[in-house]
């Protein structure tokens, strides 16, 4: 069934703003199904989870539903699921819990395509246990990532690399990584949160040890969510309180879970997995038909839009990217950022934390990013393109 955006657009209160949003990599705009499932279980009746009173029971559906909603997104198994304040959370607790086995003379790789927080993190930890950091570059013609000057050894504690650069829309062979550092016995802390708003989650199939990503990048409430085999889990050690659970994966959230954010967090994958109507079979199956449906809807914008991108450079050239489009006018990327917001039209301008990749192409901060979202249609992206052409129009 060809991809309504018409009609889903129909869901985000938001767009009666008549606003163009092209800010998606940064957080995308929330449909009502997902406001109305945090608003549900805050008016409760709520309580902390139990399984006595209907309140209790409504924290456990809530949590239990969030695990299995994201089980399915992952194709993990539900004891795999990890919930946490954000991606950069999660990343900096398992950078400390792995950390506890590293000693000097280990090694620990990371990435010049990664957003900041799967770099520092890294660095951070590795610094303090004495263990040496080692980085795979970027290749400036094709920005795709340079693995032919990397060697994994049998000192190769952990790979963190990005499964899609948020800024250049790069797609790693993260396949080809994943079995370079296993057969090395490292471990791959793959960061999904910008590929998970664009392509079907399989965390197994990509050969990831750990995948987080980011609910409210695609359409769901701001937390943070980790997958990782249970098997996997259970060998770490976290610091933690002694009352608290020592199950996987309890023993890795800290305090009370925020129960309406697991609820919106479950209503985004629901929601997504209905934007294909005609699928029937497992939510799995439904989110498999509904993301290949998105993933033929937004290349076809971005081909839309690069085609009409005349006199403006383009950085990201990967054969294989998301729809996101980092560009530079001349130094003049905060003017046209303004002149866009003149225009109802958000395009923010920025380096968006991926610091490492601006260091390495050697590109002016800022510069101005366009992503494209669920809701996107032909007129925004034609209405982006009017009023860039008309900024650089003499």
């Amino acid at each position: 069934m060809a991809f309504d955006v018409a009609a889903l657009r129909t869901h985000f209160p938001s767009l009666a703003s008549r606003t163009a949003f092209f800010d998606g990599p940064a957080g995308t705009q929330t449909p009502r199904p997902v406001a109305e499932a945090v608003a549900a279980t805050m008016t409760g009746p709520l309580s902390n989870r139990g399984q006595v009173s209907p309140s209790e029971l409504n924290a456990e559906k809530a949590v239990t539903g969030f695990r299995t909603a994201y089980a399915d997104f992952l194709n993990v198994p539900v004891e795999g699921v990890v919930h946490g304040r954000s991606a950069t959370q999660l990343t900096y607790d398992f950078s400390r819990h792995l950390a506890k086995t590293w000693t000097k003379g280990d090694e620990i790789v990371v990435s010049r395509l990664d957003h900041d927080a799967n770099v520092r993190p890294w660095v951070q930890a590795a610094e303090r246990a004495g263990a040496t950091v080692r980085w795979i570059g970027i290749d400036a013609e094709t920005t795709d990532l340079d693995l032919d000057f990397v060697t994994f050894t049998e000192r190769t504690r952990l790979v963190a690399v990005t499964a899609a650069s948020n800024v250049l829309g790069t797609k790693p062979p993260i396949r080809r990584i994943a079995q370079l550092a296993h057969e090395a016995g490292a471990l791959l802390f793959v960061d999904g949160v910008h590929y998970a708003a664009h392509d079907l989650v399989d965390v197994p199939a990509l050969g990831a040890d750990f995948f987080v990503c980011s609910p409210y990048k695609f359409l769901g409430p701001h937390c943070g969510v980790l997958g990782a085999s249970p098997a996997l889990l259970e060998t770490l050690d976290p610091d933690k309180l002694v009352p608290s659970p020592d199950t996987v994966p309890e023993r890795f959230e800290f305090g009370t879970l925020p129960y309406e954010t697991l609820a919106g967090a479950t209503a985004a994958v629901d929601f997504l997995a209905a934007i294909d109507p005609g699928t029937a079979g497992s939510r799995r199956d439904q989110l498999t038909n509904s993301l290949k449906s998105l993933h033929d809807h937004e290349s076809t914008l971005r081909a839309r839009l690069e085609g009409g991108l005349d006199g403006i450079t383009v950085h990201g050239k990967a054969e294989d990217r998301t729809p996101t489009l980092l560009m530079s006018l001349g130094g003049r990327e905060r003017e046209a950022q303004l002149h866009l917001a003149s225009r109802n039209i958000v395009a923010p301008a920025g380096s968006f934390y991926a610091y490492e990749v601006f260091a390495a192409l050697k590109l002016d901060d800022p510069a101005l990013r366009a992503g494209l979202a669920p809701y996107t249609d032909a007129e925004d992206v034609d209405r982006l393109l009017d009023g860039l052409s008309s900024f650089l129009r003499p």
